[in-house]
């Protein structure tokens, strides 16, 4: 039986301006990602993402990003080593303590937007964040980009891995996801997004962007909550999974 965890990044509202549509992801998804106020959100949001998590029975995992509001934490930084870890610690502290009040723990970290994409790779960056996880708490899984920088940085730090692949995403040769504003940046097609995914999660591979196939482990799939067919991709992406005999469960169960 193959086992996969469904993610999405949510919580991204910020006051007065609503992104996505969470209440009606979330318990499509396993895991749900959740902006800690650096790149989105605010603390009435984060209160209330975590209350439509804890409802929904989702498991629930941190999403820092850049502090960026402006540009949505996708502009890239230059931040010292020991800024990207007080960053990291500074997002993943604010959210476990509202998650706490609520009765929640924190599965897991994944990285947004720039810094997730800087990190994956850069080592020295990944080492930042990855310290700052775990020593906060070294039982959180630390969620990324498949094959890299991020992943190798997670496991020196003792942390548990999961490997991401995106369900909406092209990819390069060498397994970096093609940048947003190049042309096969984004999968569009809802069939052609379920047969990549399960080609990713049953052989370990994914066609990249010059045609070639590339090995890709798929712990975790992450789908965009923001998009225009953002929720009529989830469905179709667990109908095509369930159909495949794929079981959709949480990074907990996958990584045991």
């Amino acid at each position: 039986m193959y086992k996969v965890d469904v993610n999405s990044d949510l919580g991204e509202s910020y006051g007065r301006y609503t992104l996505g549509m969470d209440e009606r992801i979330i318990p499509l998804i396993s895991s749900a990602n959740v902006a800690c106020g650096f790149h989105a959100a605010d603390p009435v949001v984060m209160m209330k993402t975590i209350k439509s998590v804890k409802e929904a029975g989702t498991q629930i995992g941190a999403h820092p990003g850049f502090p960026d509001l402006m540009g949505f934490g996708r502009r890239n930084m230059t931040l010292s080593f020991e800024e990207a870890k007080a960053y990291t610690l500074y997002q993943i502290s604010a959210l476990s303590g509202m998650c706490q009040a609520q009765g929640l723990k924190l599965q897991h970290v994944k990285p947004h937007g720039a810094l997730y994409n800087m990190a994956a790779k850069d080592y020295e960056l990944s080492r930042a964040i990855c310290e700052a996880v775990a020593e906060f708490d070294k039982d959180i899984i630390m969620l990324g980009l498949s094959g890299s920088e991020t992943i190798r940085a997670a496991k020196d730090c003792g942390l548990k891995v999961a490997q991401e692949v995106f369900a909406d995403r092209g990819y390069e040769e060498d397994g970096s996801l093609v940048n947003r504003n190049k042309d096969g940046a984004f999968i569009k097609d809802e069939n052609e997004a379920i047969a990549r995914v399960v080609r990713m999660v049953k052989e370990g591979k994914v066609t990249a962007i010059t045609g070639k196939d590339i090995a890709i482990q798929a712990d975790s799939i992450c789908v965009h909550g923001d998009g225009e067919k953002a929720l009529l991709f989830v469905e179709r992406i667990r109908e095509g999974l369930e159909n495949e005999g794929v079981e959709i469960c949480s990074l907990k169960e996958v990584c045991k």
